[in-house]
């Protein structure tokens, strides 16, 4: 995913309203929830995400697999 790409997909769903939780998931498999606008940051294809438990989670655009509009628990299920 290029920076541009990156930082146009984090703004328009952060800036959605009203706000919709969405997953963002890394190579690796790792997947994280952005369950609220104020727990994610970026600039210049870098973000810093507060996970749950204050944890602060930082990763660039060449990290993300993938990136949906939807939970996690929801985002992964089978679309066939």
């Amino acid at each position: 995913m290029t920076a541009e790409n990156f930082d146009l997909a984090l703004r328009v769903l952060t800036e959605r309203k009203p706000f919709q939780v969405f997953t963002v998931e890394l190579h690796g498999g790792q997947r994280l929830e952005v369950d609220h606008p104020g727990a994610l940051f970026s600039r210049e294809g870098v973000a810093f995400f507060f996970a749950p438990g204050s944890i602060p989670v930082l990763f660039d655009h060449s990290s993300v697999n993938q990136i949906f509009g939807a939970p996690a628990n929801t985002a992964f299920q089978d679309r066939s």
